[in-house]
């Protein structure tokens, strides 16, 4: 990971990529740095992934709430104001949401499992 220098960042003036999932869409306004990725993402009421992600993340929930499901059947439901933290290759999991939700997510090198 490299030094990031001070600076603020306008979610408002970064567009958005568009995500199909097995059901539903996911939008992605991304900050990339060396080692680092920031995302405001947002799923649409039914969305379901469409694969199950072995990453590592910080993921808050800013509005509404949603479901990771894991790979070993267990559902934990986020909502908004909580977060959780997972390393790389601890997890096997993806994402559900009946009603839409706003997510702020983080992940880089910093959480690799080692």
């Amino acid at each position: 990971m490299s030094n990031i220098p001070f600076q603020t960042i306008d979610w408002n003036a970064i567009g958005k990529d568009e995500y199909r999932g097995e059901t539903g869409t996911a939008w992605w306004q991304t900050m990339q740095f060396p080692g680092l990725r920031i995302r405001k993402v947002e799923y649409s009421a039914g969305y379901l992934a469409d694969h199950w992600c072995r990453k590592g993340h910080i993921v808050h929930c800013l509005e509404g709430d949603f479901i990771s499901e894991l790979l070993t059947g267990e559902k934990i439901r986020l909502k908004k104001g909580e977060t959780y933290v997972v390393s790389d290759e601890l997890s096997s999991h993806r994402s559900f949401s009946e009603n839409g939700v706003k997510l702020l997510i983080i992940d880089g090198d910093f959480l690799k499992n080692l």
